[in-house]
């Protein structure tokens, strides 16, 4: 195959000798506003190409020949593809490198997440949804407030800023039984006319010595949009945290996509950091970006190099900007849920700003049966992939879901904050074909139910004048405030399993503050994002009422998160 390494020189050559009447532009960080998903022309037109793109036949990753060639020369650095793919990734002679292109106006992509409706118990008594363990709502709000800007509505998930924090619940002592399940109950902070039933779950955790090995396929973007000091630089420095916390039993390899796909590192002993590390330094962005040839060839390496009893994980980073090949979002989703069926789970670490796709970050994620996280900075970097590391690698549990009874006797109303993209049918609950999120070792998740017993003052909508004379006289059970069912299946099992428990009228406490800390905290939390989604069921509530709620509800706060959080929400006070 001819190489175009030449064009490369000589493109950079002119490039650099008109530099001096050119003038970069910089991307506009104008605020965020939820757009529909770009076709391949549209974003193409927004974009300066640095670099010519190849001809699309002979940038085409073909997995069969990419297998051939892995089983060749067994050097740790691979030369695949086309010579002209491989050198663009990998590190050249000093040259002069142009700034990320320049991009007209903030093109970031959310999706529509309208806050729950309000629910009456005598009609629909039932809620049902899949657990969330992402978090990369919360860190992609705190990179906007940060740069001075609120966020846009659709970029605030609830459930995702409540799940950031460890609510220091206690762990189950044995893994025959996977969590322990917390309920707590107090008035609303926003409304006393109302109550929040916060539901916690906490994983088991497992001893780092009994860890499973790793069988990790890095699947990273080298595409000319993530040349940026937030996008790849950071990228690697994260990735370089990451695999010093590997050993000799895991296994890491390295794929890269830009125009095209291609392995720069064989799969290597987790413990041979000089090889990981010099695969990452050399890497630079250039090109343009197809992930559909990344993500299949990775999947491909991590079904050659499998573990039976391990964990099997593609972990893709990249900015989301797939605008070249594939860049349908439900042709990617098919193509993620076809792969998860071989036991390899997906997980997404989003990078940069500007062009950033969380609508297709998280959503690969969650059909992945994978995690989002958005990495802002290094701190985050070291939370998700050092300090949290066993509750996002080492799965528990899978299709972990909870359904919610309401007792009408007792609760009139209720509103499950968050979660809109987790919702279920009442039927998906026992269906165990019904995929949902899985749970990692030592992990928390957490829901907050806003509730208006029967007696309040201030219902939303008044009772009905013909409502069925049976459920008046109903008063079995009447203490029962709600039933709480949750369903999961063990790894490596098909069929599910029922854990159960009941709310009493009895556990309501009458004072947000006879409640404990992580009660009160969970509820800033969730009340600084409905704030900042809308704010249509808080009231008069306001982000000093947060920042009060949360200083009160502070505690333990070991790596400086609560402390932080309370910054940003004076921050987001101040914008």
């Amino acid at each position: 195959m001819k190489t175009h390494f030449s064009k490369s020189i000589i493109i950079s050559s002119l490039a650099f000798t008109v530099l001096a009447g050119c003038s970069p532009q910089t991307k506009q960080q104008d605020k965020s506003h939820d757009i529909t998903l770009k076709s391949k022309k549209e974003v193409s037109q927004k974009r300066t190409v640095n670099e010519k793109v190849n001809d699309s036949s002979q940038l085409q990753s073909n997995v069969k020949t990419e297998t051939k060639m892995m089983a060749g020369p067994k050097s740790k650095l691979m030369r695949t593809v086309a010579p002209t793919a491989f050198n663009s990734y990998m590190l050249k002679p000093p040259q002069f490198i142009h700034p990320q292109s320049p991009v007209a106006s903030n093109t970031e992509k959310y999706l529509d997440t309208p806050e729950n409706a309000l629910k009456f118990t005598n009609i629909e008594p039932v809620s049902t949804f899949s657990i969330d363990v992402d978090t990369g709502s919360y860190s992609n709000t705190r990179r906007m407030i940060n740069m001075g800007k609120l966020p846009p509505s659709n970029a605030v998930r609830a459930e995702e800023f409540i799940n950031y924090f460890d609510y220091k619940y206690q762990a189950p002592i044995r893994i025959e039984t996977p969590f322990n399940i917390y309920t707590e109950l107090a008035p609303a902070p926003w409304d006393d006319n109302r109550q929040l039933l916060k539901i916690g779950l906490k994983g088991f955790e497992i001893e780092k010595s009994a860890l499973k090995a790793a069988n990790l396929v890095f699947l990273l973007d080298v595409s000319g949009s993530m040349n940026s000091e937030n996008k790849l630089p950071l990228l690697k420095r994260s990735l370089l945290m990451l695999t010093k916390q590997l050993d000799e039993n895991d296994t890491v390899s390295i794929v890269v996509y830009a125009g095209a796909a291609g392995v720069v590192l064989k799969p290597t002993k987790g413990n041979d950091h000089h090889s990981i590390s010099h695969a990452l330094n050399q890497l630079q962005a250039g090109g343009a970006t197809n992930g559909q040839s990344g993500i299949e060839l990775a999947y491909s390496l991590a079904e050659q190099n499998f573990k039976k009893e391990g964990v099997n994980r593609v972990v893709l980073a990249t900015d989301g900007d797939f605008n070249v090949g594939l860049n349908s979002i439900n042709a990617l989703k098919d193509l993620i849920k076809n792969k998860r069926k071989s036991g390899i789970a997906l997980t997404t670490l989003g990078f940069g700003r500007g062009n950033y796709n969380d609508a297709l970050m998280e959503q690969l994620a969650d059909i992945g049966n994978g995690h989002h996280a958005y990495i802002d900075n290094i701190n985050e970097a070291r939370k998700v992939l050092v300090d949290e590391i066993a509750s996002t690698m080492q799965i528990i549990a899978k299709d972990v879901k909870i359904q919610v009874e309401f007792n009408p006797d007792q609760v009139a109303e209720y509103r499950l904050i968050g979660y809109q993209n987790r919702l279920l049918k009442q039927e998906d609950f026992n269906n165990d074909k019904v995929d949902a999120a899985e749970m990692g070792a030592g992990h928390t998740v957490t829901a907050l139910y806003e509730i208006t017993l029967t007696d309040s003052k201030n219902k939303r909508v008044d009772d009905l004048r013909y409502q069925d004379q049976k459920l008046k006289k109903a008063k079995l059970k009447s203490n029962e405030l709600a039933f709480i069912k949750l369903r999961f299946k063990k790894p490596n099992s098909d069929t599910s399993q029922l854990l159960t428990h009941i709310v009493n009228r009895t556990d309501l406490f009458l004072n947000i503050k006879e409640a404990s800390l992580s009660f009160g905290f969970s509820a800033a939390v969730a009340g600084f994002a409905q704030l900042l989604k809308d704010g249509k069921y808080t009231a008069k509530f306001t982000y000093q009422d947060v920042i009060e709620l949360a200083k009160l509800n502070k505690g333990q706060d070991d790596f400086g998160y609560r402390a932080e959080f309370i910054q940003l929400v004076r921050t987001a006070q101040a914008l």
